[in-house]
């Protein structure tokens, strides 16, 4: 399959109007985050049948969709990616790791980053040293501090929660909703797993924590505790 090939095929997956809804949603006008980022209108399970027929992409071509101005081609080559790595050996897994953040400046916007960072990046560190993860979340990328926190989703999933929490300590002064967000849905999912973990780390930030933050964090929490948290006063307990 050749790269002109795949990026034919992918334009017929465009819809016009799908394209404007997106441009607004994904904030890609004047000042906004995503300034500048083009749509096509493909729907991402179109992308991911793409993804799966065109696995063999080349490895170097895969990397070149990745710096497309496009977003939806970005999207297909990260998609491309995980299905490279989830087949590779460890040497490969490593290849494709270390081109993932050597082209982190393409991974640009949220949904970029979410789908994609912890199947990678977090599954590559999961036996490794996470010091990189430190230096993404300290990083004045956006996205890279946004990858440092996503990437722990594969850490939380096998019930290991000590580089999130970490971490989302880090990002507790960051100025943008988006990590914001992000640091509140992984705490979230710790707390799916073992809420004692999620609710002492609460208790102990919430009040000072953002407030995107918090009401992610506690989004599932019954509506008595969720208040309990909003007004800065938890319980030390709460009945079953």
């Amino acid at each position: 399959m050749s790269l002109l090939k795949l990026r034919r095929d992918l334009r017929k997956c465009g819809n016009k109007r799908q394209a404007k809804l997106l441009q607004r949603f994904f904030k890609t006008g004047p000042g906004e985050y995503a300034q500048g980022d083009i749509f096509l209108g493909a729907k991402v399970p179109s992308l991911r049948k793409l993804a799966d027929q065109n696995q063999d992409l080349a490895f170097q071509e895969t990397l070149e969709l990745l710096k497309s101005p496009i977003h939806e081609e970005r999207l297909l080559s990260l998609l491309i990616l995980i299905i490279k790595y989830e087949k590779s050996l460890p040497a490969g897994k490593e290849r494709i790791y270390k081109a993932y953040l050597k082209h982190s400046r393409y991974i640009n916007n949220w949904d970029l980053v979410d789908i994609t960072a912890w199947h990678i990046v977090g599954d590559f560190l999961a036996h490794r040293d996470r010091a990189v993860l430190y230096k993404l979340a300290n990083s004045d990328a956006l996205w890279e501090r946004r990858i440092a926190i996503i990437s722990t989703f594969y850490f939380i999933k096998n019930n290991d929660f000590r580089d999130t929490l970490k971490i989302a300590k880090i990002l507790m002064a960051d100025p943008h909703d988006l990590i914001h967000k992000a640091v509140g849905w992984m705490l979230r999912e710790v707390g799916k797993r073992k809420i004692n973990t999620e609710e002492e780390f609460l208790k102990r930030y919430c009040r000072i924590m953002p407030r995107t933050m918090l009401r992610y964090a506690i989004e599932r929490f019954p509506e008595p505790k969720r208040k309990a948290y909003l007004a800065g006063r938890p319980l030390n307990s709460w009945p079953a």
